[in-house]
C-alpha cells in the first residue's frame, strides 16, 4: 500500500517516469511504463530486476539485438474483429514487420539452449511466445518490400494494372505530340511539360490562347495566368483511368479482405505476441535507463531491511551531472534493533534529500528498477510505504497545515506495522513547538510499539531524547562544518544532530545583541546542551577520520606483507631448484668419476700392466680427483650461500635499474675495431681527422664521426661469431649490395609492424654502404605510420636528421633521412 494518492509526486517518482517513456520505442512500451506499480511480491521483484540486469547485458555486450519495428498494430487487429471489414495496407505494412521484429527477437533470445542461455530470464520471457512465419510469408505474398500490393496479388489486379500501364502510355504519347504541336505554333513555352490535375494529366496553357487548344479546362493558376486544359484526344483515355482505378481499389479490397478472413482467427494470439513485444520495448527502457543512472540490480532480502552503501538519489544525480558536480552519496542502515531514524540537524544541510531518497529508491526497486549504489549493499521489501511531507494545507476542506498533517499521522497509527516504512519530514512541526512535541512523541512511541521501520526528520530535542533512551529508535545527524559554517550533506548515525541556530545567525549577520537576547531566553541549559552536540559530532568526525587512516594503514600493511610472503616463497622456489640443480650436477659428476674410473682400469688392462701405461693413467685419474676436490660439496651451508648470492644478485639488479651504471667509454685510436652504436658490423679505424673516422668495413670504407662510434675489444671480436670483420665472400656481398642499394622505400599499405621491419633493414643496409641521404614513402592516412617510423628513427645513432619532403616532392607523405 502507497499513501496518500501523489506519493509519486512527492518523492519524485513521476518524473523516472517521464524519463522511461520517453527511452520506449512504441506506445507499447510507454504503456507498459504507465501501468508499472509498487509491488511486494518477492518473486516478481526479482524477476523484473533479473529481466532488466540481463538485457543490461546485452545492451553493453551485443551490437545484433533487434530494435527496429517496435509498431503497435493492435488497434487496427481490434478493428477487424468484425466479419467482412479489412486491414487496410498501411497497416498490414506494419504488421508485417513488427512480426518479424518478434520473431528476430526470439530468435536472438533462444540462439542457445535453456541450459546454456546466458539470459535465462529473458529466454523464460521468449519461451511460448508464437512467432507467425507462415503469416509473415503470406504477407509477403501480397506486399512488396515497399508495403505496396504486388501486381501479382491477383490475376485480376494483374490485368488491371496492365490495363491502366498501356492507357497511361497512350496519353503520355498522345499529350507530348500535342504539346509538341502548341509549341511550334507559339501556344505554349518551350520548357512547358505535362502535369496533373484531378487525376487528369493536362497541359499548362496561358489564358489568351486557351481556345487554340480544344479540351476541358480543368483549373487555372492562382495568379490567372496559366490554365490547365485537357486535351479532347485524351479525355475518354482519361476516363478509362479512373475506371480502372475504381476497378483497382475493389480489387485491392477483395485481397485485403480474404486476407483478414484469414488473420481473423489468429488476432489472439497476435495480440498476446504484441504483449511480449510490449515487455522488451519497457524492459529496454529500464535497462538504457539504469546504464545511465550506473544502477544495479541489488541484493534483495525477504524481509525488511535497510543497509544501504553510497545510495544516489537519481534525479540529483543526473542534475548534477550535467553541472559537472558531484553528489554527496548516502549509508544508511535500518534493521530490526534499529527500526525508526530519527535525523535532526541544521536546516538545509540534506534531511530532506536523505529522506527522499530512502523514499524514492525502495520505491524504484519495488517497481523492479535497479537502482544506483554499491554491491554490498541490501534491500529489503516493505508491504506499505507512508509518506508525509511538503504543505498539505487545503482551501477545499479548510484544513491547515498542521490539520494535514495530523490527518496523515491517524491513517499511520492505524495502519502501520512491522512491514511498513514510514517516511516523515519535520515531524511535529506546525503548531505550538510545546504541544507539537509532545504529540510528535506520543505518536513515534506508538510507532515504535508497532515496530514499523521509518526515517523521520526533525529539531525537537524531545525527539532526540526519545531516539537515545528507547530501543528500536536511533539519532542521526547530517554534518555540518561549523568552522567553514556550510552543510557536508552526509548523514552520521548514532547521535543527534546540533541545528546550529546561533552560528548560523551570527554567519548570515544577525545583531550580537538579539543573539545574545535569544540565548538567555532559551537559557544555558540549551545552548550548552547544543555545544556538546555540536562537540560529539566533531569528535565522532574526527575519529572516523583517524579510523579511516587506521583502515587505510592496515590494507597498506596487508600489502606488504603479502608481498613478502610472496618474495618469500619465491626465494624458498628458487632455494629447491638450487637443490635440485646440485644434485643434478652432483650425480654427474658420480657419473663422470665412474666412467674415468672404467676407463683408467681399462686402459691399464689393455697395456698389460705396462709400468708407463699405468703411471700415465694414474696421473690422469689423479687429476680428475682434484678437478671434483675443487667441486662445491653442495652442503646446506653452499645452497645457502648460493641463495645469499642470488639475493644480492637481484638486490644489485634492482640497484642498477633506479642508478643506471655509466657506461665505459675508452679512446679510439687507428687500428682499433669499433662498430657503429645500435648495429652489429664491427670494422677497423683506418684514419682520424677532426672527430670524423675512416672506417673499413671489410673492402668497403665509410666515414662517421667518433662520437657515433663504439669500441670493441679483440676478445670479443673473437668471441662474436657474427663479426663484421667479413670474409671475402662477404665483402662481395657487401659490394653486391652498394651497386644495387635503392635510396627510396615505399612502405604505403603495411601494417605497422611490417612497415617498421623494413624501415629497420633499409636503415642499417644504407649505413652499411655509406648513403648519406636516404626517402621513406608511407603516406599521409591517418599519420599513425609516420608517427611508428619517426619514433624509430629517433632512436637511432646513425640518423643525423630527418624531415618531411618539400610539398612539390610529397610533402608529409615522404619522410628524408640524412645519415651520418
Amino acid at each position: 500500500m502507497i499513501y496518500p494518492e501523489n506519493f509519486e509526486s512527492k518523492i519524485g517518482f513521476d518524473k523516472i517516469r517521464q524519463l522511461l517513456m520517453a527511452r520506449c520505442l512504441s506506445p507499447l512500451g510507454e504503456e507498459k511504463v504507465e501501468n508499472m506499480a509498487f509491488s511486494s511480491d518477492y518473486t516478481f521483484i526479482t524477476e523484473s530486476l533479473s529481466q532488466t540486469e540481463e538485457f543490461m547485458r546485452i545492451t553493453q555486450e551485443e551490437d545484433d539485438f533487434p530494435t527496429n519495428y517496435f509498431l503497435d498494430v493492435r488497434p487496427s487487429l481490434r478493428n477487424i474483429k468484425v466479419e467482412g471489414t479489412w486491414i487496410d495496407e498501411n497497416a498490414l505494412f506494419d504488421l508485417r514487420r513488427s512480426l518479424q521484429t518478434i520473431r528476430d527477437i526470439v530468435s536472438f533470445l533462444k540462439k542457445e539452449d535453456e541450459e546454456n542461455t546466458p539470459y535465462p530470464h529473458l529466454y523464460t520471457l521468449a519461451g511460448e511466445v508464437v512467432v507467425f512465419p507462415q503469416l509473415i510469408s503470406k504477407i509477403d505474398n501480397i506486399l512488396d518490400k515497399f508495403g505496396r500490393i504486388k501486381d501479382n496479388a491477383s490475376s485480376e489486379l494483374h490485368r488491371i494494372r496492365k490495363d491502366m500501364a498501356h492507357i497511361s502510355g497512350g496519353i503520355s504519347k498522345s499529350l507530348n505530340a500535342i504539346l509538341r504541336l502548341a509549341q511550334s505554333e507559339g501556344l505554349v513555352e518551350k520548357d512547358v511539360t505535362p502535369t496533373m490535375r484531378d487525376g487528369r494529366l493536362v497541359i499548362p496553357v496561358a489564358p489568351g490562347f486557351k481556345r487554340k487548344i480544344k479540351g476541358i479546362v480543368h483549373d487555372e493558376s492562382a495568379s490567372g495566368k496559366t490554365v490547365f486544359i485537357e486535351p479532347a484526344e485524351v479525355v475518354e483515355a482519361n476516363n478509362r483511368i479512373r475506371e480502372l482505378e475504381s476497378e483497382e481499389r475493389r480489387e485491392i479490397i477483395k485481397i485485403l479482405i480474404a486476407f483478414t478472413d484469414v488473420l481473423r482467427p489468429l488476432v489472439p494470439e497476435i495480440l498476446q505476441s504484441y504483449e511480449f513485444l510490449a515487455m522488451i520495448d519497457f524492459i529496454r527502457a529500464k535497462a538504457t535507463f539504469s546504464i545511465e543512472l550506473s544502477a544495479i540490480k541489488p541484493s534483495i532480502e525477504d524481509k525488511q531491511i535497510i543497509r544501504w552503501y553510497r545510495a544516489k538519489h537519481p534525479l540529483l544525480f543526473l542534475s548534477h551531472r550535467k553541472q559537472n558536480k558531484q553528489i554527496v552519496p548516502l549509508d544508511i542502515e535500518l534493521e530490526e534493533d534499529n527500526r525508526l531514524l530519527i535525523i535532526s540537524g541544521p536546516n538545509a544541510g540534506g534531511k530532506s534529500v536523505c529522506l527522499k531518497t530512502v523514499g524514492l529508491l525502495q520505491y524504484m526497486v519495488q517497481c523492479g528498477l535497479p537502482i544506483p549504489l554499491d554491491e554490498n549493499s541490501k534491500v529489503g521489501i516493505f508491504n506499505h510505504i507512508f509518506i508525509d511531507i511538503g504543505d498539505e494545507q487545503s482551501i477545499e476542506n479548510d484544513l491547515s497545515t498542521y490539520s494535514s498533517h495530523l490527518t496523515n499521522m491517524k491513517f499511520f497509527v492505524r495502519n502501520c506495522d512491522k512491514k511498513t516504512i514510514l517516511l516523515i519530514d519535520e515531524f511535529g512541526g506546525g503548531t505550538e513547538p510545546q504541544i507539537g512535541g509532545a504529540i510528535a512523541e506520543s505518536l513515534l512511541k506508538r510507532f515504535n510499539e508497532k515496530s514499523a521501520f521509518g526515517v523521520i526528520t526533525t529539531h525537537y530535542q524531545n525527539l532526540k531524547h526519545f531516539a537515545n533512551e528507547n530501543k528500536g529508535v536511533i539519532n542521526g545527524a547530517m554534518l555540518y562544518d561549523r568552522h567553514l559554517m556550510q552543510p557536508l550533506f552526509t548523514l552520521s548515525i548514532g547521535n543527534p544532530g546540533s541545528s546550529f541556530a546561533i552560528e548560523i545567525a551570527r554567519k548570515i549577520g544577525l545583531p550580537e545583541d538579539v543573539i545574545a537576547d535569544a540565548s538567555e531566553i532559551v537559557g544555558s541549559d540549551y545552548i550548552n546542551m547544543d555545544k556538546y552536540l555540536q562537540d560529539i559530532v566533531r569528535d565522532k568526525r574526527y575519529w572516523e577520520t583517524k579510523r579511516q587512516s587506521i583502515r587505510q594503514k592496515e590494507k597498506r600493511l596487508e600489502e606488504v606483507t603479502e608481498t613478502y610472503e610472496t618474495d618469500l616463497l619465491a626465494v624458498e622456489k628458487q632455494r629447491k631448484e638450487i637443490i635440485r640443480q646440485a644434485k643434478a650436477d652432483a650425480e654427474r659428476i658420480m657419473s663422470e668419476a665412474n666412467a674415468k674410473i672404467e676407463n683408467t682400469i681399462r686402459t691399464i688392462r689393455e697395456s698389460q700392466a705396462d709400468k708407463e701405461k699405468t703411471k700415465q693413467a694414474r696421473q690422469a685419474l689423479s687429476e680428475f680427483k682434484s678437478t671434483l676436490d675443487n667441486e662445491d660439496n653442495f652442503s646446506d651451508d653452499k645452497i645457502t650461500r648460493k641463495i645469499q648470492k642470488l639475493k644480492d644478485k637481484e638486490k644489485n639488479k634492482k640497484q642498477k635499474e633506479k642508478a643506471p651504471e655509466k657506461q665505459k667509454t675508452q679512446a679510439i685510436t687507428i687500428g682499433d675495431n669499433v662498430r657503429i652504436k645500435g648495429q652489429t658490423s664491427i670494422g677497423q679505424v683506418l684514419d682520424i681527422q677532426r672527430g670524423n673516422a675512416t672506417v673499413a668495413f671489410g673492402m668497403i670504407k665509410s666515414t662517421a664521426k667518433l662520437d657515433t662510434l663504439e669500441y670493441v675489444s679483440k676478445n670479443q671480436v673473437k668471441r662474436d661469431s657474427k663479426s663484421t670483420l667479413v670474409s671475402a665472400a662477404v665483402s662481395d656481398d657487401m659490394r653486391e649490395k652498394k651497386l644495387n642499394f635503392k635510396q627510396d622505400i615505399d612502405v604505403r599499405g603495411m601494417r605497422g609492424d611490417e612497415a617498421l621491419q623494413a624501415v629497420m633493414y633499409f636503415i642499417d643496409d644504407a649505413i652499411l654502404v655509406g648513403v648519406s641521404r636516404v626517402r621513406i614513402l608511407h603516406g599521409t592516412g591517418t599519420g599513425a605510420l609516420r608517427q611508428i617510423i619517426r619514433d624509430y628513427l629517433r632512436t637511432v645513432p646513425g640518423v643525423h636528421n630527418y624531415q618531411d619532403e618539400h610539398v612539390q616532392f610529397g610533402g608529409t607523405g615522404i619522410t628524408v633521412v640524412d645519415l651520418n
